[in-house]
């Protein structure tokens, strides 16, 4: 596969939350509002891209009984960098994602990639996979974060977007209404992708 085509499948065939399935926790919990989410997506994929090359290096003199625990500390170290950068320049990001962020050490995303594909790849290709795959992470978590920060409060980045007349739905600013969202967003995709592959079927 091109690395063009690494790039793009993260974005789309193979997004990470929509079609993969993954990283639900840190999606669910950050999503709230669209900074959070931006904040979570950037160190997110600091750490996988900064990991997947650092696997695809090592990948060959790893013995494969102790690959997992390798992948597990080349990811620790660098969500550790990832977590007190945020904390010394972000401090107020930093307690809105709170735990979310040493989190990233056990993300599915991250050590999926890091199993699934920087393992078997080179570095480039594994640089692409890794762009891709938080550029589609990005895209899954901002477009989450626009409906339950419009619908759940109003306001888009802070700014009062609806009008003082809008009354809140604050379901969608809690956990059931992340569930709510995302099942609603994976549902209208799947539902694109079948109307897809009937009109490619005629």
């Amino acid at each position: 596969m091109s690395s063009g085509a690494e790039l793009i499948k993260g974005i789309w065939t193979e997004n990470p939350v929509f079609r993969i399935a993954l990283g639900f926790c840190p999606v669910l919990a950050v999503s709230t509002s669209i900074k959070n989410g931006i904040g979570m997506c950037i160190a997110a994929t600091f750490v996988l891209l900064c990991s997947n090359i650092m696997i695809s290096v090592i990948r060959k003199g790893v013995p494969s009984k102790i690959r997992i625990p390798v992948y597990i500390v080349v990811i620790a170290a660098f969500v550790t960098i990832a977590d007190m950068v945020m904390h010394a320049y972000q401090p107020q990001l930093h307690r809105n994602l709170g735990i979310f962020v040493p989190l990233i050490v056990v993300n599915c995303i991250i050590l999926g990639r890091a199993e699934a594909f920087a393992s078997k790849h080179g570095v480039w290709h594994s640089i692409m996979d890794a762009i891709g795959m938080g550029i589609g992470f990005t895209c899954a978590l901002i477009a989450i974060g626009i409906v339950r920060e419009l619908l759940g409060d109003g306001k888009l980045l802070g700014f009062p977007i609806l009008g003082n007349s809008y009354e809140p739905v604050i379901l969608l600013i809690l956990a059931p209404g992340g569930f709510i969202t995302m099942g609603l967003m994976l549902g209208g995709l799947n539902l694109i992708d079948a109307r897809r592959k009937r009109k490619a079927g005629k």
